[in-house]
This record gives C-alpha cells, sequence and structure tokens, in this order.
C-alpha cells in the first residue's frame, strides 16, 4: 500500500499531466497534509525517501511484541491529537498512561520528579516529592518565585535562564535540565522560553511574576486528565491509518523516492525532480503539479530558487542524534516499577550514558498484558546536546555498536532502575537511530523557520509543515500540517484555516 510506484506513469491518472498536489515527506506531518488534500478531492502523491513512512512516529518487532519505534505519547495539551485519532477510527484506543510518576537519576542520588509541573517547573515548589528531589534549601529557594517581584526574570529569554532567576540553579540542574533534556534533547539554556512552553510568558504575567501560579495557571487550563495519553497498540498505528486514509481516497505513497528539485514551470506549476532509491532503482521522472507541500526539514534547499526565493544559507537546527535502544527483559523483579514510568537522567550523573530510560510496560497497561507477567520492556535514549552520539562532541563520547551497545543498555538500565539485570534475563533487543527527529527550537532556528515561512508566504501554492516548523511533538505537528494544507484548498475559508 505504501509503494504503489506504478501508480505514477504517463497513462496514469495520477502521472505527470494529472497530478494536482505533491507532498514531500511521508512522517506524520505530510501524512496529515496529505489527508487534507485528498479528502478535498485533490489528486496527490506523497514522496517519501525511506523505506517506509512514518518518521520517527513507526513500528518496529522486538521478541515477538509490536512496539514503538519512536514517539510512544503525545502531548494532550491542544486536543488536536486525539481528535485526528477519532476521525481515524482510533478513538476507542486512546489510552492514558498508569499514574505512577517519574523518577530523575542525579549525583545527589535518586528521587521523583514533581507530580505537578511543565516541563520539570514546579507548581508547588516545597511539595514533598519536591523537597525529596531538590532538598529543603534549594526547594527553599525555588518557593521564593512566589513573592519575588514580577521584574526577575522579566529580562529572560531562554527557559533556562528564567527559571534560574526565579527559582534557582538547583531547580534548572535536577528538576528542568533532566526533563528539557529527555524531550528535546537540548539544554535549557538554548531554548527560547515561548517555543519551549507556548503560553508560559502570559501565564506568567497573570501570576504577577510568579513562575510556579503561572505552571498552576497552564495546568489548570489543560484538558482535564493526564497531560499525555497513547494509543492501545502503540502509536504507531496513528500512521498506518493516516497511509490507509490517504491511499483510499485516491492518494498515492511512494517510498524509496526523493525529491531532488523544485522549478515552477512556464503554465504556473511545479516540476518536482525524483531519485528513485531503490536498488536497483527503477526509472526516475519529473511530477508536474498545481500545489506543493514540503513537510521535511529539507525545505530550505528544496525551495531554494524558487520564484527568486534565497533559502541556501538558511541553517535550521539539526537537533541531536538520538539512539534508542529497546530491550525485553525476563526480570520478575520489575513488576513493582521500582522507578515508575521511567527515569530522566541529570547533567554530571556519569554513571550512565543513557538520558532517560521508559519502563513502558510500567508505563502502558495495553503493554504489559501483551508482554505477560514478569516480561518487561525498557527502552533507553541517548543522545543530547554536547553529549553521546552528538556530533558537537568531536567524538569524544561515541556509542558503542552491536552487542556493545546492548551490553551499556543493560548496565544503565540495571543503574537506573536500581535492579541487577543479568544478561540472562534479555530476551530480544532493537536499536533505531533518529537523526533530524528533535530539532532544537532555540532563537537562531525559530529566526531560520521565521525566514523559511516569510519566503513561502510569497510563492504562490506551496505550503510547509513538519516539526522543524512547528515545534517537537505531535500536539504541534499535527494542527500545524492541517492547516498547511488548507491553504492550498480551494473554497476554505481564511477562518477555517
Amino acid at each position: 500500500m505504501s509503494e504503489p510506484a506504478t501508480a505514477v506513469g504517463p497513462g496514469s491518472p495520477g502521472g505527470p499531466g494529472g497530478w494536482e498536489a505533491v507532498v514531500v515527506g511521508a512522517g506524520v506531518a505530510g501524512l496529515v497534509a496529505a489527508r487534507e488534500l485528498v479528502r478535498a478531492g485533490l489528486r496527490t502523491v506523497v514522496l517519501e525517501e525511506r523505506e517506509a513512512p512514518g518518521g520517527a512516529v513507526r513500528g518496529h518487532d522486538v521478541s515477538g511484541l509490536r512496539l514503538d519505534a519512536g514517539a510512544e505519547s503525545y502531548a494532550t495539551r491542544t486536543g488536536s491529537v486525539a481528535a485526528l485519532l477519532t476521525e481515524l477510527g482510533l478513538g476507542d484506543d486512546v489510552v492514558a498512561p498508569e499514574p505512577r510518576g517519574a523518577w530523575v537519576h542525579l549525583t545527589s542520588g535518586d528521587g521523583p520528579l514533581p507530580r505537578t509541573g511543565l516541563l520539570g517547573v514546579p507548581a508547588y515548589p516545597l511539595a514533598p516529592d519536591v523537597r525529596r528531589t531538590l532538598g529543603t534549601r534549594a526547594a527553599a529557594r525555588a518557593a521564593l518565585d512566589l513573592v519575588l517581584p514580577a521584574r526577575v526574570g522579566a529580562g529572560a529569554t531562554t527557559l533556562g535562564a528564567l527559571v534560574r532567576a526565579r527559582m534557582g540553579d538547583a531547580v534548572v540542574a535536577r528538576l528542568v535540565g533532566p526533563v528539557v533534556g529527555g524531550v528535546h534533547a537540548a539544554d535549557p539554556d538554548d531554548l527560547a522560553i515561548d517555543a519551549a512552553a507556548p503560553g508560559l510568558r502570559d501565564a506568567r504575567a497573570a501570576a504577577r511574576g510568579s513562575l510556579a501560579r503561572a505552571v498552576r495557571g497552564l495546568r489548570a487550563s489543560a484538558p482535564a486528565g493526564t497531560a499525555v495519553e497513547g494509543v492501545a497498540g502503540g502509536v504507531h498505528r496513528l500512521v498506518d491509518a493516516l497511509v490507509a486514509d490517504v491511499t483510499a481516497h485516491g492518494g498515492v505513497v511512494l517510498t524509496g523516492t526523493r525529491a531532488e528539485s523544485v522549478t515552477r514551470a512556464a503554465d504556473g506549476r511545479f516540476v518536482v525532480g525524483t531519485r528513485d532509491l531503490h536498488s536497483p532503482p527503477r526509472p526516475s521522472r519529473d511530477l508536474r503539479a498545481q500545489r506543493l507541500v514540503v513537510a521535511t526539514p529539507g525545505a530550505p534547499a528544496l525551495l531554494d530558487g524558487l520564484d527568486g526565493a534565497v533559502l541556501r544559507d538558511v541553517r535550521l537546527d539539526a537537533g541531536a542524534p538520538v539512539t534508542l535502544v529497546t530491550l525485553v527483559l525476563e526480570a520478575p523483579a520489575l513488576d513493582v516499577a521500582p522507578r515508575g514510568t521511567g527515569v530522566l537522567v541529570g547533567t554530571g550523573a556519569d554513571d550512565v550514558r543513557a538520558k532517560a530510560l521508559t519502563h513502558a510496560t510500567a508505563k502502558w497497561g495495553w503493554l504489559a498484558q501483551a508482554a505477560g507477567p514478569g516480561r518487561h520492556v525498557v527502552r533507553l535514549s541517548y543522545g543530547r546536546a554536547g553529549g553521546a552520539g552528538d556530533a558537537g562532541d568531536g567524538g569524544r563520547d561515541v556509542l558503542p555498536t552491536g552487542d556493545a551497545l546492548v551490553d551499556l543498555a543493560l548496565r544503565d538500565a540495571a543503574t537506573l532502575l536500581g535492579v541487577p539485570l543479568a544478561r540472562t534475563a534479555l530476551r530480544g533487543s532493537a536499536v533505531v537511530v533518529w537523526t533530524q527527529s528533535l530539532p532544537r527550537p532555540s532563537t537562531a532556528h525559530r529566526a531560520a523557520v521565521a525566514t523559511v515561512r516569510t519566503a513561502v508566504d510569497a510563492m504562490p501554492g506551496v505550503a510547509v509543515c513538519g516539526a522543524w516548523a512547528a515545534g517537537n511533538g505531535l500536539a504541534s505537528v499535527v494542527p500545524d500540517a492541517r492547516a498547511a494544507a488548507r491553504t492550498l484548498i480551494p473554497d476554505v475559508s481564511p477562518g477555517d484555516r
């Protein structure tokens, strides 16, 4: 279904003269955009250079279990992902994680993360779980936020600077840093406030400057229930459903096909030059269409020169490469979920190389049931700004490969979970490396995105979308992709876009 190459040809309905839209990139953003276009009756082809659609939301099989190879949950803050799942017939399969909480691993010892917070910023600095992790003195310093004048932190532009000014160094180092490293593979001092925490500035203004009260306000205005949700069977089911819906409405998804150039013909249509990446390669061809959606971080290079745009010098943040190691273990000692749903690792904790661990069978009831008693799935994440696997570290902390990486993950899992894990407990493993999947929303990256968007606004028939443009997470990607596609659909009023 995802590779119907024969649908593209001189005599086919969607041949070189027949496409009404070309979408570059079959990640969730590209598939969501394509779905909007095909459901509006537009003949649409999606080009994906990888061997399968889905981008960082894909599935894989490990020791007889179908698991998420990338994203395994989504934020509920916009309600957009749950709405899409419902439209695709998956609404009844939306599930909340088990209410076990998560932990942080620090040089000073392990402790729980605040159950009420935002990116590690505590809503109640003196709560018992916060005091346990920060210590009494650091928690008291954080609580000063409640009485400090609003001007304190007013000039901060990054999340780290704001939290440090309002709550102190310990909150940044022990709470915010580990969470931001786990979510964005970045340092909080590199993240623009508005990108990392949309709405936080306005909420702080309403709270007379207090960061803790601002977090309380944002939490109170969020949809009822947990801050994240998943899908029984895995979030990757979203990709399968999107591909099925696109193709059911006449769309085509071509994998192993790279878009290498875009020009505009004399009749105003786009000419997309493609390259077939299969072995042996099939003949490549130019595709023509009236509309173009670019849903990949290669947008600046692909669109450079189109309608006179100069984008060759635009540099989007590439994000830190992220390596995910999944372990399936026969380990009854983990039945009690000793570290809740998982552990984030603080900067300076040099006894492990991982930046985070998810105890998936403790987090998701559907997976615990599928795995069975005593069988557990844990997933370790490697790669942060300047850390292991990051090209910016000069190769000083390069991860091992093969069995050596699995052994490292076993040792890290034992340390983070506080439970001995022998090699004999291992029932299966998988390693997945993601690149360009977590662009860090720094000020420079946001400026680069703004440059691209401004150029695209002057290109009739072009739209862009994707995590690189909208921000990380399905809650950002889905509504942005829908809005991008709707700018290209006739008879959609501006208010509906």
